[in-house]
């Protein structure tokens, strides 16, 4: 209305709307005016400051104490008690709590969450976790730690205060281990590390534990073979060592376990055995599996030595197998310290799919070899024809197959490929094929030429090596410069040369009944006849048929007619 009331009276109602109009689309204060507000901008919250004493999860607070507690500082001890005590008091709280959870708590550290929720054992109070349960003289006590809001100083986890409350009277019941009681005292007393000596003089046990599981393997070793040589008069050598090394690891393993249930040993100290046992268990485990697949691998091979290409193949997946046992048992060690393998999973997962692109084509002649020694296509010994290759198969292998060709070199060819070509195994046939052409003059006449059918097929159908039910032969044609017999026999051989043996014989036996039956085997020939008023035409032409026709020394024969 103002800008209307601007413009001058003359101006008609119609021209002052389209000079608003005009004036509005042009004007940024207008369309400031019409856009759509900002959006307000997002507060950022600051970041609430890490605790420096590492209690923002629970696994944090545990640790940060019993580091302090080991340490003698009671001062930083106290601070992750939950509890209204100070100064003196609350330090002597804490050094009670350290000795509680040093001599009585389960070594299960590696357990305690290391999120800042913590692991949520009891959806109803997400605020508590749950560190172990100790036996005290009244009954299990569940040692806690709660998760309280400091303000400013963000929120935090501290042992909670029922916990603290039962503290002093289970530290009462607390006693001089034995094992301390019977060390001498510079053993005891004296620390390397905050860490007693006796307690590194244990680590060195674990060597000494499995040499004397190899003295025991080789005392049950000598133990058998006395017994059979004494029950069942045996000769047969013995292997020097029945215990291999897993079996050994495992009763090392087993031994450190029954030391730990037996001797009271500090918590620290029980957490480390606890880990060295479980490792030895993943260690033993995970060769014994691998023992097993080579020792099987090795009873295939055995049972059945002429199989041509198999050993690669069984040891192929001898290696993928031994492969997946042990990235299983990296994959449990990390579930069992609480690492999370999901990005590394991820990662190996992109870095195979990229492997798998850049080796396309060697991982198609794996497959492909591995498909031909499953299906048996190829044997070594054999003798293929691949293609205009033709000779004997001397090596399977998973990439390529390598054969020796009758000029007696050697050809590799990748095993895709093969697996793409007509494949051809002349040594596999159970019969050779037998089938010569036999042509005859065009002067053999019907009763010769009868004859002459006769006495091949006796001849083939007596001899002991052919197969008489296959046996044929038959007058086929007349050809353009002979009379064509066929033959058609197969011939039992034991391989080529024993064929080529039986061909000569049975050929020269058939020129024998040609000649017996008084015809001849023909050549190519051509009957020519000219019609000539003179000898000198004759002699003009006879030249130029012989010339176009020397090369395949034709006869000719030349009938005159005048």
């Amino acid at each position: 209305m103002h800008l209307m009331s601007g413009l001058p009276n003359s101006v008609s109602p119609r021209a002052r709307i389209a000079i608003v109009a005009l004036i509005m689309m042009f004007s940024p204060f207008a369309w400031a005016q019409i856009a759509p507000p900002k959006p307000a901008p997002v507060e950022v919250k600051p970041e609430t400051p890490a605790d420096t004493l590492g209690r923002s999860s629970p696994r944090g607070a545990v640790l940060g104490f019993l580091a302090a507690a080991r340490k003698g500082n009671d001062q930083i001890a106290a601070l992750y008690l939950n509890t209204d005590l100070r100064g003196a008091d609350a330090e002597a709280l804490a050094y009670q709590l350290a000795a509680v959870l040093d001599r009585r708590l389960p070594a299960r550290l590696n357990q305690l969450s290391d999120e800042p929720e913590g692991s949520l054992p009891d959806p109803l109070k997400p605020d508590e976790d749950l560190v172990g349960t100790i036996s005290t003289a009244h009954g299990d006590l569940d040692i806690m730690v709660e998760r309280i809001d400091r303000g400013k100083a963000g929120k935090v986890w501290l042992f909670s205060r029922n916990t603290l409350t039962s503290i002093p009277d289970v530290f009462q019941e607390l006693s001089t281990p034995a094992i301390e009681r019977v060390l001498p005292d510079f053993l005891v007393k004296n620390r390397l590390g905050t860490i007693p000596l006796f307690e590194w003089l244990a680590v060195l046990c674990v060597p000494v534990l499995y040499i004397l599981t190899g003295l025991l393997g080789r005392l049950i070793g000598w133990a058998i073979e006395a017994s059979r040589r004494y029950r069942f008069r045996s000769t047969a050598p013995m292997p020097p060592q029945p215990l291999p090394p897993p079996i050994r690891l495992l009763l090392v393993a087993l031994s450190i376990n029954w030391l730990m249930s037996t001797v009271s040993l500090s918590l620290l100290a029980r957490q480390f055995w606890a880990t060295a046992v479980f490792i030895l268990l993943i260690i033993a485990c995970t060769w014994m599996l691998m023992l097993l697949n080579r020792w099987g691998e090795g009873y295939v091979v055995a049972s059945r030595p002429r199989m041509s290409g198999s050993a690669a193949v069984l040891r192929l997946a001898r290696r993928v197998i031994n492969g997946l046992l042990f990235f299983a048992g990296v994959l449990f060690s990390l579930y069992h310290f609480g690492v999370n393998p999901t990005a590394a999973l991820a990662g190996l997962g992109v870095g195979g799919i990229a492997v798998a692109l850049a080796a396309q084509k060697t991982l198609e002649n794996v497959i492909a070899g591995v498909s031909l020694i499953a299906d048996h296509a190829v044997h070594v010994g054999d003798t293929l024809k691949l293609g205009d290759i033709v000779g004997t198969v001397e090596d399977v292998g998973l990439r390529s197959t390598r054969i020796r060709t009758l000029d007696r070199t050697v050809v590799s060819v990748p095993n895709g490929q093969i697996a793409n070509m007509s494949l051809e195994t002349l040594s596999v046939r159970d019969k050779f094929w037998f089938h010569p052409l036999i042509t005859l003059r065009y002067e053999t006449t019907p009763a010769q030429l009868q004859s002459i059918v006769i006495g091949i097929r006796e001849l083939l159908t007596a001899h002991p090596q052919l197969d008489s039910t296959s046996v044929r032969v038959n007058f086929l044609r007349l050809s353009t410069s002979s009379i064509d017999v066929d033959i058609f026999a197969y011939v039992f051989a034991r391989d080529w040369v024993d064929f080529l043996r039986t061909q000569e014989e049975l050929l020269l036996g058939v020129m024998g009944i040609v000649k017996e039956a008084g015809a001849e085997i023909a050549f190519p020939s051509q009957t020519m006849y000219l019609a000539a008023h003179s000898s000198d035409k004759l002699a003009h032409l006879v030249p130029e048929f012989a010339g176009a026709n020397a090369s395949h020394a034709l006869s000719n024969e030349r009938d005159l007619h005048h």
